[in-house]
């Protein structure tokens, strides 16, 4: 008998839902193959079998959001030897419901802590709490054994506003203390309505509270990618022919991140309480556009691969992304994040800090522009890069050093690619 738990598929991830079972009670198994699908804020992804054998129980049905670790099915040989009297359904956390808010209001309004219990909380919880003063032991854990979770701790923010507004005695509405509140007038004409995916909706907490969470600021360089640009045009068809697959601009700024955040350090970097953690390892997280959202696959040790390590990676992850493909520790230990909404288009924009990192660098398109090259007017391919920064650890003199070192390396490129 073998157990299958939720997966943890990111640091900061603490719970997922799971939107559908791929097997069903009785149905053989092999080891790797899909068994359910989940959906959490960093990726919605099938979790394969860890072993093969007969699915025989389920603990926690479509739809359902549990912590990670938590029991959802097990796996056994199929042999009458193996069948057991059911066990009892293990605890889990339950999906966001009346109770946990009607809690979280009542520690607010009343100031009660419930007991001397010991607090159960992920370092997530614990730098919200510090970052909005709440004492945890007046927060009510929905979670396994009473583990405080990010939802309990937006539950708790949600009724203390609501706190000094509403009496003790008055309902409070789930509604009203929701992450969603219905826009005013957001309904007229004509139009049709459709519910938010399990991945658009925590996608949406997750951006939500990396905006209130980290003080965003961005700073934006002109970057001349002429150098770049001639010699992936002059190695690419030679590249392809060599490796089979395409040579894209994106190894050539992971190169260039790579060695700004070994220069400066301060950027690769989160901040843990009142503590801040400098990474040694640099691993860049790379934005991946799917139809239902966004997903940020991990390439680890970027400075250890050369241009072709590199784009196999890029490939291989944004494939298998697109796929539902990733396992679980490919989504984990980002230290840094790129995203290139240039591939659509864009010139400019100022992207939203992927927590708990405490920086993302944006690329716009390259396009033709002219600029001045000396004291003439040359047609050069131009670049618009913006590192979106967290300003509580990070400074903007220090951000643009970053950025002048990230834009040297590209202007002045000299690694070979073939």
């Amino acid at each position: 008998m073998s157990d299958v738990v939720m997966p943890q598929m990111g640091e900061s991830i603490v719970e997922g839902t799971i939107t559908k079972w791929m097997k069903q009670i009785g149905d053989k198994v092999e080891r790797d193959e899909p068994l359910f699908e989940i959906s959490t804020d960093k990726v919605d992804s099938e979790v394969p079998a860890p072993v093969a054998g007969v699915l025989q129980e389920i603990f926690v049905q479509e739809g359902e959001t549990v912590e990670i670790n938590t029991l959802v099915a097990r796996i056994g040989d199929g042999s009458d030897g193996n069948k057991e009297e059911a066990p009892a359904e293990p605890s889990r956390q339950e999906p966001a419901a009346s109770p946990a808010v009607t809690q979280a209001v009542a520690a607010v309004v009343n100031g009660k802590p419930d007991g001397d219990r010991r607090i159960r909380s992920s370092p997530l919880v614990r730098r919200l709490a510090k970052e909005h003063d709440i004492d945890l032991s007046q927060v009510t854990g929905t979670g396994q054994g009473g583990r405080i979770s990010k939802k309990d701790i937006e539950a708790y923010l949600k009724a203390r506003e609501s706190a000094a507004e509403v009496p003790a005695s008055a309902p409070v509405s789930e509604e009203a203390l929701g992450t969603f509140r219905p826009a005013p007038a957001a309904r007229f004409g004509s139009y049709s309505v459709e519910p938010l995916s399990t991945m658009r909706r925590t996608i949406a907490e997750h951006m939500s509270l990396s905006m209130r969470l980290a003080p965003h600021v961005a700073t934006v360089h002109q970057i001349d990618c002429s150098v770049i640009v001639k010699a992936r045009d002059e190695a690419k068809h030679k590249f392809l022919e060599q490796n089979g697959t395409k040579l894209t601009f994106m190894p050539f700024f992971l190169r260039a991140s790579a060695a700004a955040l070994k220069e400066h350090s301060a950027i690769n970097v989160s901040l843990d309480g009142d503590q801040v953690v400098i990474y040694k390892d640099i691993n860049i997280g790379m934005a991946v556009a799917l139809t239902a959202g966004l997903i940020v696959p991990v390439i680890p040790a970027v400075d250890e691969k050369s241009i072709l390590g590199l784009q196999k990676t890029v490939n291989d992850l944004a494939n298998r992304a697109r796929n539902r493909q990733l396992k679980p520790d490919e989504v984990t230990q980002g230290t840094f994040s790129i995203t290139n909404y240039g591939s659509y288009g864009s010139l400019f924009a100022t992207p939203a800090i992927n927590q708990p990192q405490s920086a993302i660098l944006g690329l716009g398109a390259i396009h033709k522009a002219p600029v001045a090259v000396g004291d003439a007017i040359g047609i050069r391919s131009i670049c618009y890069a913006t590192l979106s920064f967290d300003h509580r650890v990070i400074d903007g003199a220090v951000a643009d050093q970053f950025m002048t070192h990230l834009k040297a390396v590209i202007e002045n490129w000299t690694e070979p690619i073939l």
